[in-house]
């Protein structure tokens, strides 16, 4: 049996975990690497990093060592899991498997059929958030052997979730270079020049939903939704948000189900 890590040791690990994946953000590397140095702060028996796909709403997973089963369910079912909405949670800073209510634990199909017959006693499932709100993607870490307590690495992996989050979101990478032009084509090829998530919000439009609510479908803030909305109204030079569902709906943009 391995003898326990020191304090000093976990954070001295988490510098690595830290550079690697400021190297998968660059594109200097894979995600991969981001777990191999994440192993030395927790050690696991799976692991796997998702980025989320707000168009096809779904995960895809970056890199992971999970069975394909369990992959799988991370990637297309894992969102609409009971145990989700706990994970979105703001003020949640990850859900340690043993913190969850055992109810929950019995209503979950993750738990009930993918954690349980691999025998998964502890870890945790982290939700990855950009600074500008939008949520990028998922972090899960599942081990046979129960963790000791107190754990450093509850603490440490907290200061690793900006870290991570960069290294899943498609729009973390460098900046362009000086000079680079932009792709006016691709803007043309949207109707008004919207920008893909505009169009997600303008599609939510139809439905009447609340700024509040197309947050929740698209894991972004009110806040967000709000300013995407602004955005819409002015470059389609539109009063107001019924007449951009207007627009939306004799354009035949409907929101995905």
């Amino acid at each position: 049996m391995a003898a326990e890590r020191s304090t000093a040791d976990i954070l001295d690990a988490a510098v690595h975990v830290r550079e690697a994946a400021s190297s998968a953000t660059s594109g200097a590397t894979g995600v991969d690497v981001v777990l191999a140095a994440l192993s030395e702060v927790m050690e696991y028996d799976h692991a796997s990093l998702a980025r989320w796909d707000p168009l096809r709403r779904r995960h895809t997973t970056m890199a992971g060592s999970y069975p394909d089963d369990a992959t799988a369910y991370i990637e297309t079912r894992l969102h609409h899991d009971p145990v989700f909405p706990v994970l979105r949670s703001p003020a949640r800073g990850g859900l340690w498997l043993r913190d969850v209510p055992g109810q929950l634990l019995a209503a979950s199909p993750g738990f009930q059929e993918v954690l349980c017959p691999l025998g998964i006693e502890d870890g945790v499932a982290r939700c990855l958030f950009a600074a500008d709100g939008r949520y990028v993607g998922m972090l899960n870490v599942s081990t046979r052997r129960p963790r000791r307590t107190p754990d450093p690495a509850r603490a440490v992996l907290t200061l690793l979730t900006e870290a991570l989050a960069a290294a899943v979101d498609t729009r973390a990478g460098p900046p362009p270079e000086e000079g680079a032009a932009a792709d006016p084509a691709a803007d043309a090829r949207r109707p008004g020049g919207l920008s893909p998530r505009e169009l997600q919000v303008l599609a939510e439009l139809t439905a009447g939903r609340t700024n509040r609510e197309i947050a929740e479908r698209l894991y972004i803030t009110p806040r967000t939704v709000g300013t995407h909305i602004e955005h819409i109204l002015a470059k389609l030079d539109l009063p107001n948000r019924a007449a951009a569902a207007a627009r939306a709906a004799a354009w035949g943009i409907e929101p995905s189900r």
